[in-house]
């Protein structure tokens, strides 16, 4: 079998109980109303259905398990379509699995600048509360956005600012510490708005701090 783009029944599509990704309900809304206002979106990844073990299937055959699209399948079955556009990949389960693996943790960054510019191309056309709901981030977000205002000179690492989405995982007893020291730090970081913002602005804080420390200590 070769890969295929083809359109496949939504209840022929199966959701794949090891895929890792999760999207948030405003995210989901997001999703659901681009949707359904264009009519666009990226074709699912699927393969022919699979399942590691044939006990208790009773179908396999005309079915496929999802890749990478779960999020758009839901959407497209909350709008009401009856099929979704769909790349089938000739992989076996242990490709399909690295790809769940990476396929949504995976990605580039934001060039800072640019985005800006898209958001105040987008703000001629779209009010802020209206551009929020569209696109992922909050109508605070945006209007900090647009009214910030990058010098000559500044610019980040090649030239470019950008975004740097920075996820890690921490233990119940780190998660308490980090949340007491970032707590500690909220009269210092009272002007930022979101609490994204703040958690950033205050971690930036402990680092400074902690970089002075060692440049005395050294």
């Amino acid at each position: 079998m070769k890969n295929t783009v083809r359109s496949i029944a939504i209840k022929n599509l199966v959701a794949n109980p090891d895929n890792p990704n999760q999207m948030s309900r405003p995210n989901f809304l997001k999703l659901a109303r681009n949707i359904g206002q264009t009519g666009l979106y990226e074709p699912l990844i699927v393969q022919p259905f699979k399942p590691k073990s044939r006990k208790g299937c009773l179908k396999a055959n005309g079915f496929f398990q999802i890749i990478n699209g779960y999020h758009r399948a839901r959407v497209l079955m909350k709008l009401g379509y009856k099929t979704a556009d769909c790349a089938v990949w000739d992989v076996d389960n242990i490709q399909a699995g690295v790809y769940l693996a990476t396929l949504n943790r995976l990605g580039g960054k934001d060039d800072l600048g640019k985005r800006i510019n898209l958001l105040r191309w987008l703000s001629k056309a779209l009010k802020t509360v209206e551009l929020a709901k569209v696109v992922t981030l909050t109508e605070t977000q945006i209007r900090k956005l647009l009214k910030l205002k990058l010098k000559i000179g500044e610019s980040g690492k090649n030239g470019k600012h950008s975004l740097n989405p920075m996820v890690f995982f921490v233990t119940d007893v780190q998660k308490e510490k980090i949340d007491k020291a970032i707590s500690s730090l909220s009269e210092q970081v009272k002007e930022e708005k979101s609490k994204a913002a703040k958690n950033a602005a205050a971690l930036t804080v402990l680092a400074e701090y902690y970089l002075d420390h060692l440049s005395k200590v050294g």
